[in-house]
């Protein structure tokens, strides 16, 4: 009998027990992922086993919709990329067709897009740390620091008519000078940013309950960064001083003095500290474009064939009538070539690789769009991590639903 009992056990104790996982479906349309992307995620109580992301839910085909657009068309299509920091895309977009036709700016022109596009980071900066503390339970530093993303979006109407998806500036510089009121609106900004940076930083830096929560949290290597082709703060989180301004300066970014942030373990801690940080070297940036700007300077080049000419010219004159004609139907002469030009986005390194056959349109156009490049190292970030954490690491990448999807 005792024998009997013997075989039975060791008959059980061969039979391994599958362990049970659960199915969480995380989005797409769920308010903690900040956009319209999923993970399916494989959960063993509250830790997450495997994640697979799905994405393309907001796929517009903007690739292929700007080989049938004409050059100065497609400028409304990279809004719609980060909207968070629209004028980046725009003005990188100029850059590329610049570039391919061989066209210079003045420096007043390339500064005064330096002055936009700090403005841009700013406000993309302060947006994802603000959410990240939201994602914490710290609600009172959003509301602190949200007011100055309208102040920059103020100075956006003054320039554009535009707050989030600008349509700002035109290949080949600006169609008109800013009026005066703008230039007081960004000194303004300039000096009394600081201080409200200044108290959401004293409330959520060292915070232990913050810190608590951010460090340890998401992490990457600086290995597993780059093999995934990571750029921008997520990257320097990281520790790898990477920084398209610096390594391949565009717009005069060589003019200018500022420091690259770089952090130590990569993880949401180290993401939002470098974008903290960011916020204070960009507004250094804007203080020195504003110091050294030239004032006796047009805005734009002198290329006719490309850039809108004035509309009291176009009702008055029949030369700028016919510019304005062919430029409007897409019959710019664009040469033939091929080219890529990055700029240093809100998240990263935005490029833009071009391919003209001559033709009104652009043969192929490819966005290098940095979220859809380093989302694909999320699965590998959470595994292991709780839910919440997961949620957190997200907040931290600053992913943005329309440059996932372009």
């Amino acid at each position: 009998m005792a024998k009997k009992e013997n075989n039975t056990t060791a008959k059980m104790s061969d039979q391994t027990e599958e362990k049970e996982y659960s199915t969480l479906n995380l989005g797409p349309t769920h308010p903690a992922t900040h956009g319209i992307f999923q993970n399916i995620l494989k959960m063993d109580g509250e830790i997450i086993h495997e994640a697979t992301p799905t994405v393309g839910y907001i796929h517009r085909a903007f690739e292929k919709l700007a080989e049938r657009r004409p050059y100065n068309q497609i400028t409304p299509l990279t809004d719609r990329m980060n909207y968070c920091s629209s004028p980046i895309n725009n003005m990188g977009w100029h850059m590329t067709v610049e570039k391919l036709c061989g066209i210079t700016l003045p420096k007043r022109a390339q500064y005064m897009r330096v002055i936009l596009m700090e403005l841009a980071r700013i406000s993309d900066h302060l947006i994802c740390n603000s959410v990240i503390g939201v994602d914490t339970g710290a609600m009172t530093g959003f509301l602190y620091i949200f007011q100055w993303r309208e102040k920059i979006y103020d100075i956006y109407e003054d320039i554009c008519g535009s707050r989030l998806t600008t349509n700002i500036g035109r290949i080949g510089g600006f169609e008109k000078e800013w009026p005066a009121e703008t230039w007081k609106k960004i000194q303004s900004f300039v000096d009394n940013y600081p201080k409200a940076l200044q108290e959401f930083a004293n409330l959520l830096e060292r915070n232990k309950i913050f810190m608590d929560r951010t460090i340890n949290c998401g992490p990457i290597s600086a290995e597993m960064a780059l093999n995934y082709s990571f750029t921008g703060p997520n990257l320097r989180a990281a520790g790898v001083d990477y920084d398209v301004r610096v390594t391949t300066p565009y717009s005069s970014y060589e003019d200018f003095k500022f420091d690259i942030p770089v952090g130590i373990s990569g993880d949401t801690y180290d993401r939002f500290m470098v974008r903290q940080h960011e916020m204070w070297q960009s507004l250094e940036i804007i203080k020195q474009a504003i110091k050294n700007i030239p004032k006796d300077e047009p805005v734009r080049a002198d290329v006719p064939d490309i850039f809108l000419p004035p509309k009291e010219e176009v009702y008055n004159n029949m030369e700028a009538l016919i510019y304005h004609f062919k430029i409007v139907m897409g019959e710019m002469d664009v040469p033939k070539g091929e080219v890529y030009h990055a700029v240093e986005g809100g998240n990263g390194e935005l490029g833009f690789y071009l391919i003209s056959d001559g033709g009104r349109t652009p043969f192929r156009l490819h966005f290098r769009r940095p979220c859809f490049i380093y989302y694909q190292a999320y699965p590998e970030m959470i595994k292991g991590s709780m839910l919440s954490d997961a949620i957190l690491t997200m907040s931290s990448m600053n992913v943005i639903a329309g440059e996932l999807d372009a």
